[in-house]
Order: structure tokens, then sequence, then C-alpha cells
């Protein structure tokens, strides 16, 4: 298969890696395929890093099949279109269907990326890799940012390049200054039809809500993305108010407003 990137693409996929320094020589990059468009993506561009760098890795992806009993997995197209890449593919069966099911109607996404992500640090662990690359890109960085505020009130999102310490593993995600409509077009440029999410709960997310809420209010804030994207930064972080005291913190406190003695509460 002949490969190439248009240069505006090359050039944002190649700021991610130098910025964050996410190839080293000698690395065994596994790359997590779910044959979506975003995967199918970053299996192709990272393939055109291995021939354009001066960097000595290897590659191989692997797809996990959840096991959802009314949708079936065809994950052919996805093998065919990596062994065109030259990259070695293998699935896992893991029943991330028997797994939501026991948690009987609880939010199912934390359980699936749960299980997912055990079984791709299994595998990488078992096969000799020292690197797992995501296909997360900066959409999903930004709702991942303003989830995290509007449902459980913490400033945080997933960082470029994670290093996992109980297994050794360094997660990659090349693709964090792509914008999801990029992926979008590039895959329909390169003949690949997406293969469809065997998830039934798909497009019915919490992920999905805060996409709808920023398209929303991007209809009022025109430059409401970019300020999401931008607050991301540690740099952006202004004045906050000061961590909540504990009880234990303001004894102290409380008792010497009071004219009271904390040995003594009089």
């Amino acid at each position: 298969m002949k490969i190439n990137l248009p240069q505006s693409y090359f050039s944002k996929l190649m700021r991610a890696i130098v910025e964050f320094e996410m190839i080293d020589d000698g690395d065994r990059i596994l790359i997590g395929v779910s044959g979506g468009k975003d995967s199918i993506f970053l299996a192709y561009a990272l393939a055109i890093l291995r021939e354009r760098l001066h960097k000595d890795f290897t590659l191989g992806a692997l797809t996990i099949n959840p096991m959802f009993p009314d949708t079936p997995f065809d994950t052919t197209r996805i093998g065919t279109f990596l062994a065109g890449l030259g990259i070695p593919y293998d699935t896992v069966d893991v029943d991330i269907a028997g797994a939501i099911e026991a948690q009987g109607g609880k939010t199912p996404c934390y359980t699936c990326a749960f299980f997912r992500r055990g079984a791709m640090n299994r595998y990488a662990t078992e096969h000799g890799c020292n690197k797992i690359a995501y296909a997360h890109h900066n959409d999903d960085a930004v709702e991942t940012f303003l989830m995290s505020l509007l449902w459980s009130g913490q400033l945080t999102t997933f960082t470029p390049v994670t290093y996992l310490d109980r297994t050794n593993l360094t997660v990659i995600r090349p693709l964090i200054y792509f914008r999801e409509e990029e992926m979008r077009a590039a895959v329909k440029y390169h003949g690949f039809e997406p293969v469809k999410s065997p998830c039934p709960h798909d497009g019915h997310t919490v992920r999905q809500d805060a996409k709808e809420l920023i398209a929303r209010l991007a209809s009022d804030i025109p430059n409401l993305y970019d300020h999401l994207a931008a607050a991301m930064r540690k740099g952006a972080l202004g004045e906050l108010w000061p961590a909540a005291k504990t009880r234990r913190e303001m004894k102290e406190t409380y008792f010497h407003y009071m004219g009271k003695s904390s040995s003594s509460g009089k």
C-alpha cells in the first residue's frame, strides 16, 4: 500500500511526537484499534512515521472484541487494512458485555474502558511492548476536560503521554492535535469504511452529551472550543479558591473566634 499524508496533517502529527517526545529507538508500540475512523487513521499515521522518522521502532495492533451478543463484530476488514500497512494484527475476546450487565444498570463506559485498558496492558506486557498508542484526538481531550468539570468538579483531562508505573508501560496519544472532523476526512480520503462499533450504548453516553453541549454553546460563543482547549494547559490556571479545610483543620480557628479553648471546649 502506498501511504502518504498532506503536509498539514504530517505537521500536526510531528508537533505531538516532538513536543511530548513520544517515540524512541527500540520502542515496541502496540496500537489500540477499534476499527473506527480514529484508530484506523492512527495506525496509518504511525506506519508513515515508521518510514520517515530516524528512529528504530516496531508496530503491532490489537482489537478488543467486547463480545456483545446482539452485535457481531467482524474484524476482517481491519486485518486486511493493517496487513497492507505491514502492521502485525491480533484480536482478543474480553467479556465486557457480561461485566456491564453485572454492574446492574450503572454507567457502562467506565466498566468498558477499565476492562479494555486491562486487556491492552496485559497483551502489551506479554508480547514485549513498552508503549501503547491510543487514538484520542483534541476533541476527546476537550470533552474529557468539560466532563470532569461538570460531572466531577475537577479540572483535569488525559495527558498526551502517560507512564503506567504498575506495568512499566507508557501510553502515547499521537493524534492529540487533530480535530475529529480531520479524522473523518482522512479516513474517507484513504478509502477505508470504518467498522461500526458493536457497543449498544454508542451515541448514548455522557461523552456524547458533552459533545452536543459544546456544539450548542459554540453557536452563541464562537471561541468556546478554543477557550476550552487553552484552559487545559497548566499555564492557563488563574486564581482559584484554596482547598477546602477539614473540620480538624478548622477547629482551632473556630474556638478562637468563639473565645473558647479547643482543649476544654469552654
